[in-house]
């Protein structure tokens, strides 16, 4: 047996790569270094090996092999969160990114897809059929990672999070094993998997129900200058208290690109924006967003009727891949005047270009689930305040981690108790409680049952009861 920091022999690895369909990818070959990075360019880990998966069996026997040479496991199918947990030191990293099959049922209005798709990728096929399942708000999210923390996005006010709309998995645990999980089949991994990270095993396919939705959608963004930045989110405050399932308000600060849709004088600058989205009729969307329109004196107003895959997009260019990151996020209700005014004076510090504040719209659907229904149980909150720090130069590293976490810190006060474990950095084992709340114990069983030696332990982790007071770690951020 290997321990994560010895090297594997080349014989143990030579046979495993003869019984393997797909590829592994070694620290010699020579797109290893690409083959190891993944969205957050603030990650820099050296697997010892990539296993690059062609298919459930590939799978199989990389937790097999990760298992006989105990070896870490790291988890890769999108790599698109900003904790960086798709990738480790030393171990092993099972990559699911070329499994990509997606099959649209359009008769029972469901649909299949592997780990490796992305929210695109899903969007390009349910919509051929006038169809979409919620999750997301860039197109390049790993549909699984997404889905596993419980994923939100544009619909879910109408439709709930991603895990209210996932029918059943097939997973590969800790031993090996392929499990199929529903309400119906190994119903406490299936509560387990909805929220609860990849804690109990690897996900190897998803079912989901779809809707009705588009194809086309009423959305957009509608640009203000920054001096108006306290009034406008007063404004948010009050126009999504009353905001009917279908419509979905997102409120940011942000510095402007340089878009030709923007004036040249205001490029550079800070600005605040909101961005609406109404899945309904347009034309009853477009009466329900005219006060939003109206408001103050804007920069710029994009709202207009558009593809719903095209809403989709909308936002993936601020988040391309290869720059540095560090998020910090918490649950809010409403927020009050001061907590606004504080906003606002603290956003006027943004260090870098690319950083941003933003307010993601809740509510709806998402909270008439009860919170013990499925693992991710904060549910009643109205908003998600989410402070995304992004940068290019790592000698900068402290400055912008520093900012987010004093930002974060100041708003303490007007948060809930609950966090939504997507946006989650690593943080420590308090704010994954946090995350889960009363579930955790109940949390702690299913790992027990499934995973109770840890070995899927690169996530948020939720520490099996045998390991709970020598288990291993990972560094923390």
């Amino acid at each position: 047996m290997k321990t994560e920091n010895e090297a594997i022999d080349t014989e143990t690895v030579v046979a495993f790569e003869k019984s393997f369909r797909g590829r592994v990818v070694l620290p010699d070959d020579e797109d290893y270094d690409e083959c190891r990075r993944v969205w957050n360019g603030m990650i820099d880990r050296y697997p010892a090996m990539i296993a690059q998966c062609a298919g459930v069996a590939d799978v199989i026997a990389s937790v097999n092999f990760a298992r006989e040479n105990d070896l870490l496991i790291a988890v890769k199918a999108g790599g698109h969160n900003a904790a960086g947990n798709a990738v480790c030191d030393n171990g092993l990293v099972i990559d699911c990114s070329p499994m990509t099959a997606v099959r649209v049922d359009p008769g029972t209005r469901t649909v299949r897809v592997e780990p490796g798709v992305t929210m695109g990728d899903l969007d390009h096929e349910t919509q051929a059929f006038g169809l979409a399942t919620p999750g997301g708000t860039v197109s390049t999210t790993g549909v699984a990672g997404l889905t596993l923390g419980g994923g939100w996005g544009w619909l879910s006010r109408r439709f709930g999070l991603t895990i209210d709309n996932l029918r059943s998995v097939d997973v590969v645990t800790a031993t090996g094993e392929l499990v199929h999980a529903s309400e119906d089949e190994n119903p406490d991994l299936f509560w387990g998997i909805r929220g609860g990270g990849g804690n109990f095993g690897i996900v190897t396919s998803f079912e989901f129900d779809c809707h009705e939705v588009g194809p086309m959608v009423l959305g957009g963004m509608v640009i203000h200058p920054f001096e108006d930045a306290a009034d406008l989110l007063r404004f948010h405050r009050e126009f999504t208290a009353d905001m009917p399932d279908e419509c979905c308000c997102y409120a940011a600060i942000m510095t402007a690109p340089p878009a030709p849709f923007l004036p040249e004088a205001v490029h550079g600058t800070k600005v605040a924006a909101l961005a609406p989205f109404y899945s309904g009729p347009i034309e009853t969307g477009e009466e329900l967003l005219q006060p939003l329109r109206d408001f103050g004196e804007p920069i710029v107003d994009q709202v207009q009727p558009m593809p719903y895959a095209a809403l989709q997009q909308m936002l993936d260019e601020p988040q391309a891949p290869g720059y540095r990151n560090y998020w910090k996020s918490q649950l809010v209700d409403p927020l009050p005047d001061d907590a606004i005014d504080m906003v606002v004076e603290r956003a006027g510090t943004l260090p870098s270009p690319m950083s941003q504040l933003v307010l993601e719209h809740l509510g709806g659907a998402i909270s008439r689930v009860e919170p013990d229904a499925t693992a991710y149980r904060n549910r009643n909150a109205a908003f998600s305040f989410n402070v995304f720090s992004r940068w290019e130069d790592p000698a900068e590293d402290e400055t912008h981690v520093s900012w987010a976490r004093e930002f974060h810190a100041a708003m303490e006060p007007f948060a809930t108790e609950g966090v939504a474990v997507n946006f989650l950095s690593q943080e420590g084992d308090e704010r994954v409680r946090a995350a889960y709340g009363d579930n955790y114990d109940l949390l702690v069983d299913v790992k027990d049952a499934y995973d109770p030696e840890n070995r899927f332990r690169m996530n948020q982790n939720i520490t099996p009861s045998a390991r709970a007071d020598g288990g291993a770690s990972h560094e923390r951020v």
